[in-house]
């Protein structure tokens, strides 16, 4: 397929920049375009997205079907599950074709009068974005603090409203993370800042009601630009925590709740590759740590009034193949949610040593969560799961009886039987002998394993953020057109246990390429997808993965959608005023270093770029984005377009109005959807 002839592609002024560090000096043609306001970046940006329209005119009309169709198996008039805290039950509801949630609550029973404490529809009348990140009610459950961005830059305003009488409070709290806890007296806020240039969260106020913004008290700053904070509040509802953390270090600070105008205790001072969480539980704290060499983390108690290391006495021991990823307190239970074989289980056990038990789940490859569990006296435990052929479901579950219920399955309008999907999980050699998990999904009777299906292969793989197999309706459009779908549980992601982050990140990072590329091959050689229709698909760091592996393999996909995708990996790390860039450096490496500046230059996708033929290609970005910024996949766009030695589609669109997460409200954000799987079902058509 070629690029449609009657529209000329945008072509990027080039402004030679040398960037010079370690003696090596880089070219960048297009450095200019970080000039967000500069009149000749926005006119092209523009021209990239008109480009982008005139290519894609064509499936206009599966743009269109396909959004009806995702649009349509969303519940118009739906509610959640609601949970109850001090003394009211709380859920959100949407009202048939409105965007935004309405949040509400009843007082005592379900069977009570509904009060709607805030309705975000009406908030974002007159706006293109809207985003309320947190909510905060207090103690008494009179007041209510929420946290508003209307631009996508993720920096929020926040709001109060009195909730006995239902009208707004003439005060607000600009420019902040939205980030944010009450004390017990009802009257205290704290909240955490970012700085305005890097936007690293690293100061956290006090607020008190009827004061003005100026008066707020600074209670700690973060010096360190490796850490950010924020606040929170113990389940028990005693304590107030000040975490601050890194990607390898963590620091706790506690605080009667009771006492907002008390001094912070530290629980322990950070070290070095020395991680933390905390929880209070009676005259203790139960922490979730790393301690001692524990890689794959264990838990640990801690007397209240003596909290720090010395002190802490092992409560869940540290093991070889399973990963203790989070927990959650009860007065007489605790719960952990661990990692074994690549998934996650969730293990019961009683405080007084009666017993333990893990509740038992039915598919092969799944995604269990813990709920929300506000409450600390209840032997009921909510959690979540699903499957790539079953729809997100609620569970309550009697930790003692060992009784599940069902509470709310997600309603696919229309129907949806899980019985005419199959989903599998499969493992792909990697190049040193790792055995790298593939989970996937399909329609039955579109599937043979012949090699004659398209496929979508997906991967993030940074972080330790594992990337477990979910269910989408939306994805419902791919599959019932007989794609393949398939996530790369690539390292880099902490699926398989915490060395399968370590084995992904820093001098290791190129194991997350080879490993997606792995899972590619494997894929074509065991005819689950057709060697000319696979695709692939990134977001974000998983951009990143893209970036690099159609640079490595460009035969391999035949497209590929990278969304927002973090590419000019070398000269943002560089670049300490770039919002979030030393909080990577734990994750990257700190390009200063040698070491590490010659190993990211050798696989940052911009830098990287070479004449070669490349996949067909749809780039999404925001300009608003304060996390990848918008100029990262425009300047690749650009390279690529100079470079490439074919004239496969090259696609970059530019929401002119959002951040990272894209386009705001439920419908919206299908429409950027709507087009990625177009232009997949198109180019596979195309290519029959």
């Amino acid at each position: 397929m070629k690029t449609p002839s009657s529209m000329e592609a945008p072509v990027a002024a080039i402004v030679p920049k040398s960037i010079e560090f370690h003696s090596d000096s880089r070219i960048d043609n297009y450095y200019w375009m970080n000039e967000r306001e500069n009149p000749e970046v926005q006119a092209y940006l523009k021209a990239e997205n008109a480009f982008k329209t005139h290519c894609l005119a064509p499936t206009q009309p599966l743009q269109e079907s396909l959004f009806q169709e995702m649009k349509n198996r969303i519940k118009d008039d739906d509610t959640s599950v609601p949970y109850f805290k001090n003394g009211y039950y709380y859920y959100r509801r949407f009202e048939a074709g409105k965007e935004y949630p309405i949040y509400c609550r009843k007082k005592g029973t379900l069977t009570a009068k509904e009060q709607v404490i805030l309705n975000v529809n009406a908030l974002a009348e007159g706006k293109e974005y809207l985003q309320v990140n947190a909510m905060a009610v207090s103690e008494n459950a009179q007041l209510l603090a929420y946290a508003a961005d209307a631009v996508g830059r993720r920096i929020y305003t926040i709001f109060f409203k009195d909730l006995s009488s239902g009208t707004d409070l003439d005060e607000k709290i600009s420019l902040v993370t939205g980030n944010m806890v009450w004390a017990n007296d009802n009257k205290t806020l704290f909240y955490a800042q970012q700085d305005p240039q890097t936007l690293r969260s690293n100061k956290v106020y006090k607020h008190v009601l009827g004061q003005s913004q100026t008066e707020d008290t600074l209670i700690f700053e973060e010096k360190d630009e490796k850490f950010t904070v924020r606040v929170q509040k113990s389940k028990s509802g005693k304590f107030l925590f000040l975490a601050c953390q890194s990607t390898i270090s963590s620091e706790f600070r506690y605080l009667a709740a009771d006492q907002p105008d008390g001094a912070w205790t530290v629980i322990q001072s950070r070290e070095k590759d020395l991680e933390y969480e905390v929880e209070h539980h009676e005259d203790r704290f139960v922490i979730l740590t790393n301690a001692d060499g524990a890689t794959n983390f264990k838990l640990v108690t801690a007397p209240v009034s003596n909290p720090e290391k010395t002190h802490w006495k092992e409560l869940v021991p540290t093991r070889e193949n399973v990963l203790l990823e989070e927990f959650d307190v009860f007065k007489h239970h605790l719960v952990i949610a661990n990692r074994f074989n690549g998934l996650t289980r969730l293990e019961i056990r009683t405080w007084d040593g009666g017993g333990k038990h893990n509740i038992r789940m039915q598919d092969p490859a799944y995604s269990v969560w813990l709920g929300t569990n506000p409450e600390y006296y209840t032997e009921i435990l909510r959690f979540g799961y699903n499957s790539l052929t079953t729809p997100s479901s609620i569970y309550d579950y009697h930790m003692d009886s060992r009784e599940k219920t069902l509470m709310k399955q997600q309603e696919v309008v229309g129907g949806h039987d899980p019985e005419a999907y199959q989903s599998e999980r499969i493992w792909a050699p990697a190049n040193d002998g790792q055995e790298i998990p593939i989970s996937l999904v399909y329609k039955k009777e579109l599937f043979t394993q012949t090699g004659k299906n398209p496929l979508l292969l997906y991967g993030y793989g940074a972080y330790g953020l594992s990337t477990d197999p979910y269910f989408s309706s939306s994805r419902l459009s791919l599959l019932d057109r007989g794609f393949v779908f398939a996530i790369a549980h690539v390292r880099g992601g902490q699926e398989m246990g915490r060395y399968w982050y370590e084995d992904g990140k820093m001098l290791k990072k190129k194991n997350t390429f080879t490993d997606f590329i792995a899972c590619g091959e494997l894929l074509i050689r065991e005819k689950y997808a057709h060697p000319k229709k696979l695709f692939a698909m990134g977001g974000s760091a998983g951009g990143l993965l893209i970036g690099a592996v159609i640079n490595q393999r460009p035969d391999l996909f035949f497209g590929a959608v990278a969304a927002v995708p973090f590419v000019d990996v070398l000269t943002t790390m560089l670049d300490e005023s770039i919002p979030l860039t030393t909080g990577e450096f734990d994750e990257w490496g700190n390009p200063k270093d040698k070491i590490y500046y010659d190993y990211i230059r050798s696989y940052s996708p911009y830098d990287n770029v070479k004449e070669q033929d490349y996949p067909h290609l749809l780039v999404t970005s925001g300009l608003h984005d304060s996390q990848v910024q918008y100029w990262e996949p425009t300047k690749w766009v650009a390279k690529l377009r100079a470079l490439r030695s074919n004239d496969s589609l090259l696609l970059l669109h530019t929401n002119m109005e959002a951040g990272h997460g894209g386009a705001s409200g439920r419908f919206n954000a299908l429409k950027e959807l709507a087009m990625e799987y177009a232009f997949l079902l198109w180019l596979a058509e195309k290519n029959q």
